[in-house]
């Protein structure tokens, strides 16, 4: 199993297409009491259910935490893109099927990166199951902007060698990511640990090519009308960001306070985009407070 020293908890499985010889089998991980309730994680690109570790650890005394993996990523099975179409409905749509096969509700959705696209997008085609929304450095509408360091990713010929055979988005991702300081060496090793050979970096390259920087893009579409429907979500939300996010940058977070006047919001001035490896008590104790979970106790914060 993959990481499993790093990330010392069972993988469940969820066969996409009802079968598992089709090689479409996705792995979460759910942990803690099966009535309590849910925080659904999910994550982006190049992160998977590695990321939130810190999240298992610390709410699964008192709730359910689920966090997958989608295909392409962490311990899923990683489909070449002729047995799988890897584009933000696609990932949408694995996401309510497991949602349904697992009969959740009450659920707090808790997302990442492009995580936020495809947790919002499941969420409004299943808003009765969900009773919360919280966001850590995300979009869910047509991207504003496109960083360079992003951009040169896409080039034709150049983007996919770099991408797939150098693994230069995910190694990228180890020092870019961060502003108060490296990742440790255990969070660098966990967090590209699944993605060591060509092959399993399809879902890497996918997601960078499936940014819609047109509107001729299948994507923006998705994109265009999961915004148009954000301000009719009436769940209470909470807006953790670090504000030294290049790529998800203060602009994406005023979008969402503008969507949505009434969300809380909690801007470390001083973290980078992965703001769970960044700043770690601060947003799990903004999380702590807006699930109204009590501070833990000595023996569990050691």
């Amino acid at each position: 199993m993959i990481a499993e020293d790093l990330l010392p908890y069972r993988s469940d499985e969820f066969f996409v297409d009802g079968a598992p010889e089709k090689n479409r089998t996705m792995r979460y991980l759910d942990e803690g009491p099966r009535d309590a309730p849910v925080i659904l994680c999910v994550h982006g690109n190049p992160t998977w259910s590695f990321y939130f570790r810190r999240v298992v650890q610390r709410f699964a005394p008192t709730h359910r935490v689920i966090a997958v993996d989608h295909l392409g990523c962490g311990r899923s099975d990683k489909p070449p893109t002729t047995d799988f179409d890897y584009c933000l409905a696609g990932h949408r749509d694995n996401l309510v099927r497991l949602i349904d096969h697992l009969d959740l509700g009450g659920v707090t959705l808790l997302a990442h990166d492009w995580g936020g696209a495809i947790g919002l997008s499941a969420l409004v085609e299943r808003a009765d199951r969900f009773e919360k929304i919280i966001l850590l450095n995300t979009a869910a509408f047509p991207p504003p902007y496109l960083p360079f360091r992003i951009a040169v990713c896409r080039w034709p010929v150049f983007g996919p060698l770099a991408v797939r055979a150098g693994n230069a988005f995910a190694r990228a991702a180890q020092t870019m990511t961060t502003s108060r300081g490296p990742l440790s060496p255990d969070a660098k090793r966990g967090l590209i640990a699944p993605y060591d050979s060509w092959k399993n970096r399809v879902a890497i390259n996918a997601f960078v090519r499936d940014i819609p920087m047109h509107r001729s893009h299948r994507t923006h579409a998705v994109l265009s009308d999961l915004e148009s429907r954000l301000p009719s979500l009436d769940q209470p939300k909470l807006l953790v960001w670090g504000m030294q996010d290049w790529c998800f940058r203060p602009e994406c977070l005023r979008r969402f306070q503008t969507l949505w006047p009434n969300a809380e919001s909690v801007e470390i001035e001083d973290a980078g985009h992965y703001v769970l490896e960044d700043a770690p008590e601060e947003t799990l104790a903004a999380v702590a407070r807006f699930l109204d979970v009590d501070a833990p106790s000595a023996q569990q914060a050691g």
